[in-house]
């Protein structure tokens, strides 16, 4: 890094280049990353008391 200030001029053009999601758009992304927390959530519910279901049935067996 030879010149600093030159460096913290690119940063700022770069920074006005970028776009910015707008209030709805982050609104959308943070309600889609609920959703899907929740199916997650739901899934692994499932999916443990299907296990636990079969475990069950395998430790009350008796041979």
């Amino acid at each position: 890094m030879k010149n600093p200030l030159k460096f913290i001029q690119d940063v700022k053009q770069e920074a006005f280049k970028v776009t910015w999601p707008t209030g709805k758009e982050t609104v959308q992304g943070a309600l889609m990353v609920v959703a899907m927390a929740i199916v997650a959530s739901l899934f692994f519910l499932l999916l443990d008391q299907i296990l636990k279901f079969f475990l069950e049935i395998v430790l009350t067996m008796s041979f």
